[in-house]
């Protein structure tokens, strides 16, 4: 099957080729008269010029299969991989424009933005042409960025989120959650793949009830009630340097659906605390402009985090969930609240 696939790449390219080379009628009369032109299909035609008698007389000895040997193609044996056509860029780089790929009783063709892709797993062999279509590489090993964007929460030491009677109660519109990742991808298998990266996470709990300000005590962090100001922001907030490890699955990239499929992640990650304070905005009673007041609550905060991170990604779409393991304060020093995370990546 690979023989005639091949035979049709270079049929097609050269079709390309004489189409959009092709100066004039009165040229191309020209031409046909020192060519071979060989027929296929309802309109296609492939045109070899020769340029001597003796080079004709050569090539009337030829088959395809010595066409084919003679091009010397080299195999990728790991992937099954052949390139046929590829242009060398000034940068030093290719281009692949045709390329053979043979998976058992599967054979892929690409031809520019053309797809042919043959299966000969049944009965019958099934051949399917899809124009348009760019194959979706997947490398060994890849690098990226990303930014997870989300809101923040605790649960408390039933594993419930805290209720508003609670000074420390979070409200969830405005306790934003920011991360930014540098993150690497390993393939380990076709849709299996080893994730992990390092960055850097800042986040804030926004209080519920913002007439209760977090403060500094003697030996632990204490939430006062402040009754002789108006508040109108009281939260607490922390960043952190991050390394995160995860196994994930992508269904698209098995059944090669691209990203049409479903993915699903989920491994550790550790922290270190860079800095943490509380913030509180207020205005007089009296009238007044607003005011903040900061303090260095740092001291009572956990300066090492570590958790539990998961992915699910739909089509261009990836949402995350974070959940500490350990708690947001330490021990005996404020409240125990284990931090979690609901969010998107971008």
């Amino acid at each position: 099957m690979k023989k005639y696939l091949l035979l049709f790449c270079l049929m097609a390219l050269v079709q390309i080729g004489i189409a959009g080379t092709m100066p004039s009628n009165d040229t191309y009369k020209t031409v046909m008269s020192d060519s071979v032109v060989v027929e296929f299909g309802k309109s296609g035609k492939v045109v070899i010029i020769v340029d001597s008698k003796e080079d004709f007389e050569k090539l009337k000895l030829m088959n395809i299969n010595q066409i084919i040997r003679e091009l010397d193609l080299e195999e990728n044996e790991d992937s099954g991989e052949l390139t046929i056509v590829e242009i060398k860029k000034k940068d030093g780089t290719t281009k692949e424009v045709v390329k053979v790929r043979e998976d058992w009783e599967e054979t892929e063709v690409y031809i520019g933005g053309m797809r042919i892709l043959v299966d000969e797993s049944g009965a019958n062999t099934k051949v399917r042409v899809e124009s348009g279509m760019k194959k979706n590489n997947d490398p060994p090993f890849r690098t990226y960025f990303n930014v997870d964007l989300g809101v923040n929460n605790y649960l408390n030491g039933e594993g419930k989120f805290p209720t508003s009677d609670n000074p420390y109660a979070v409200k969830g519109w405005g306790s934003w959650n920011v991360g930014i990742n540098w993150m690497a991808a390993q393939r380990i298998s076709k849709g299996f793949y080893w994730d992990f990266g390092l960055g850097f996470n800042f986040y804030n709990f926004k209080f519920e009830n913002r007439d209760f300000q977090a403060v500094r005590g003697d030996d632990m962090i204490d939430f006062v009630q402040r009754t002789d100001v108006d508040g109108f922001k009281s939260k607490i907030s922390a960043s952190y340097i991050m390394a995160m490890t995860m196994l994930e699955l992508d269904f698209g990239k098995m059944n090669d659906n691209g990203r049409k499929g479903l993915r699903i992640a989920a491994g550790p990650y550790a922290g270190y605390r860079l800095g943490g304070q509380s913030k509180y905005v207020y205005r007089e009673l009296g009238g007044s402009g607003r005011k903040k007041d900061k303090q260095n609550t740092g001291l009572y905060l956990n300066n090492f985090r570590y958790g539990i991170r998961g992915e699910l990604g739909i089509g261009r779409v990836k949402f995350f969930t974070n959940y500490d393991l350990n708690t947001l304060f330490q021990d005996e020093k404020g409240p125990e609240l284990n931090p979690i995370t609901f969010g998107i990546v971008f």
